[in-house]
């Protein structure tokens, strides 16, 4: 099996500056998504230097014997998380990295299994047998509620969206989810910051990758978000497993 994949990131309609990064790496398997904040560049900063940090761990690290993938990106989030929190906190006269930091979703495809880590509302979708699943949960104050059971969807309106319970660098060490399964041909994967899922609807999403013309998706998915107001910075990437 081969990966096809594609990937953009864009400022938006509001925003002054772009603090999305991502990555992608054939070589190593590995594809990234961050979504920074804080400051007037601090977001900037943290999403860039997270995906680095994660990106140079798993190419020194991935060919150890017998090293777990989902171990390796445990380890590799770690010293992400470590490696911004140190960055903010350095003393300086960059005032602006105070309290910097960035969600972080990944796709590691290793022996014929893929590995997706998270932290934060940057989420990972599959699509298969003609469906979209979405394979992380949102690490945010109103999914927390919904799913305690203390909100409705209803009412969820009324939460900030933007409210962020777990991020990489607010503290040296963070909770890192992660799944895996068996690599299937045929079906795909999508890293997105909010600046997609907050503006474009699941279904909408399905519909148009039920069209096909997948070379172009993201750049579609992009344009969606900003026809829908673009009100935050965009970032896609999408993977497809092929024969």
């Amino acid at each position: 099996m081969r990966l096809k994949f594609f990937g953009k990131t864009d400022i938006g309609r509001r925003r002054k500056m772009n603090q999305d990064s991502i990555a992608m790496d054939g070589k190593q398997k590995l594809f990234i998504v961050a979504d920074g904040m804080g400051g007037h560049k601090g977001g900037e900063v943290a999403s860039k230097l997270a995906c680095e940090t994660l990106k140079k761990y798993v190419a020194e690290h991935s060919k150890t014997p017998k090293l777990d993938p989902r171990v390796l990106l445990e380890k590799g989030f770690q010293e992400a998380s470590r490696m911004v929190h140190l960055e903010a906190n350095k003393p300086s006269e960059e005032e602006d990295l105070r309290g910097m930091g960035t969600t972080m979703v990944a796709i590691y495809v290793h022996e014929g299994r893929v590995y997706i880590a998270n932290v934060g509302d940057s989420r990972a979708y599959l699509f298969t047998q003609g469906e979209i699943w979405a394979i992380t949960d949102d690490h945010s104050l109103i999914n927390e509620q919904l799913r305690a059971g203390i909100i409705t969807e209803a009412e969820s309106a009324t939460v900030g969206k933007n409210v962020i319970t777990r991020s990489i660098g607010f503290q040296p060490h963070v909770e890192v989810d992660i799944f895996d399964r068996k690599l299937l041909t045929g079906e795909s994967y999508l890293l997105c910051s909010d600046g997609l899922h907050g503006q474009v609807t699941d279904e909408w999403i399905l519909n148009r990758y039920k069209q096909g013309e997948l070379d172009r998706f993201v750049e579609e998915l992009v344009s969606e978000s900003n026809n829908q107001g673009g009100d935050d910075n965009v970032s896609c990437l999408f993977v497809q497993v092929e024969p």
